[in-house]
């Protein structure tokens, strides 16, 4: 049910438009300065000779991204999918940069046609981002399983840009911008060759081994010091259980270390990346292993029908790019079902439902814009709902573990059954 019918809706069918010379040489001029103080070295591989169109893949970790990707893919341009909220009080610009538009971890086949204007009739670049928001802990996120379908649908090379260093510079979790050296693996991964022979999930296959990252394993390898003071704080919106005494949402950081407020157990960070209990005995001195040992509590949660959660929530509307609507305080539960959000605004019922299958992941943020704390939003094809959690604090990471967990399970199961079916 959509209650701002007379709202006017952000035009998602206008194509994307070929980036005008002068603008190219804007993004450059922004893009290098900024690579060139972080020592940017991009590692090509089979890119000899290849020239767009082509479908162009990149990891996602932070605000550098861009300027990497613009970097990277010199001296050509590209169309970039864009989220929704990129284009607040900015869609102009974005517009004459070629930018296309996405509402995140919806079913778009709107979405399909802009790319293919921006391959077939723009001849660019696409440059798409199909983890759909920063990496929360510096390794790989889920990728949809259309991912194939769509590049061979496409019937151009496909390339994977697997950026590193970017979130070090800028975790998601504490936005202070630190110094680090950034380098970057650009390969193309199906050549114009193989892309008619391969089926979409042989494509997924490679995309999921070039995909691969993890960020803190990386900066130990290869030796980046980061000696930042605050290097630690807030890492507990990520690190939110605690591994000794398991209680939830009683984490807290500071500085360079992470400690629970239920049983005082303390880690410490050091510059490389590692964790150390300071008063006990390290259970994880890998941040990314910490963060999966939340995701399979939440899972087994889910498994013995344990899962729940249930808020009331502030409700915020993008439904264009003038900015966001205050809708009111509306009741979110989130269960086995899917997430259910309910409200009165403008004296008339509200209701959206989102079940499992609909969402491989959530976009969440963190303080978001520094003043509207933690929130996770949930899109339609024209509207996108920034939910803002009252009374519960530091829950939204365990969201889109449940999300994600709950979307493998019944994707899975559907599997399991049409597989027994056939079989019979």
């Amino acid at each position: 049910m959509d209650i701002n019918t007379e709202i006017k809706r952000f035009d998602m069918l206008a194509k994307p438009k070929k980036q005008p010379w002068y603008l190219t040489l804007l993004a450059w001029l922004i893009a290098f300065p900024t690579v060139w103080a972080h020592r940017l070295k991009v590692n090509k591989v089979n890119m000899k000779g290849l020239k767009p169109p082509y479908i162009l893949l990149c990891t996602h970790h932070a605000f550098i991204d861009f300027s990497v990707t613009t970097a990277a893919i010199f001296p050509h341009r590209a169309n970039y999918v864009v989220a929704i909220d990129g284009f607040i009080k900015r869609e102009g610009l974005l517009r004459a940069v070629g930018a296309i538009c996405k509402r995140k971890f919806t079913n778009d086949i709107i979405l399909v046609r802009q790319i293919q204007h921006g391959l077939k009739v723009n001849k660019n670049i696409v440059a798409i981002y199909p983890e759909a928001r920063y990496t929360l802990v510096g390794t790989t996120a889920i990728n949809p399983d259309s991912l194939g379908k769509l590049c061979k649908l496409m019937k151009v090379p496909v390339v994977v840009l697997n950026m590193h260093g970017d979130y070090l510079s800028q975790p998601v979790w504490n936005l202070t911008k630190r110094k680090v050296t950034l380098e970057a693996d650009m390969t193309q991964i199906v050549t114009q060759s193989e892309i008619e022979s391969l089926n979409s999930k042989a494509i997924n296959d490679r995309v999921e081994k070039a995909f691969v990252y993890d960020e803190y394993r990386w900066q130990k390898d290869t030796k980046r010091k980061i000696d930042f003071k605050d290097r630690a704080k807030g890492l507990h919106r990520v690190l939110y259980q605690c591994p000794h005494c398991l209680t939830e949402h009683e984490m807290d950081s500071s500085e360079n270390k992470i400690w629970c407020k239920h049983c005082n157990v303390q880690y410490e960070m050091d510059v490389y990346g590692s964790l150390k209990c300071v008063n006990g005995d390290t259970i994880f001195s890998h941040i990314p292993d910490w963060y999966e040992f939340e995701r399979e509590f939440v899972k087994n949660q889910i498994l013995s029908g344990n899962y729940r959660f249930e808020d009331d929530v502030i409700v915020d509307s993008l439904p264009n790019s003038n900015g966001y609507i205050r809708l009111g305080v509306g009741h979110l539960v989130h269960d086995v079902q899917g997430f259910k959000l309910t409200g009165q605004f403008d004296n008339k019922d509200f209701i959206l439902e989102k079940e499992p299958l609909s969402m491989y992941s959530a976009h969440i943020e963190y303080d978001y814009l520094g003043k509207y704390g933690d929130c996770i939003d949930l899109s339609t094809l024209d509207d996108t709902y920034y939910l803002y959690p009252i009374n519960a604090k530091n829950v939204v990471t365990k969201l889109h573990f449940a999300t994600e967990e709950l979307y493998k399970l019944v994707h899975n199961s559907k599997i399991a059954k049409s597989n027994q079916n056939e079989e019979m």
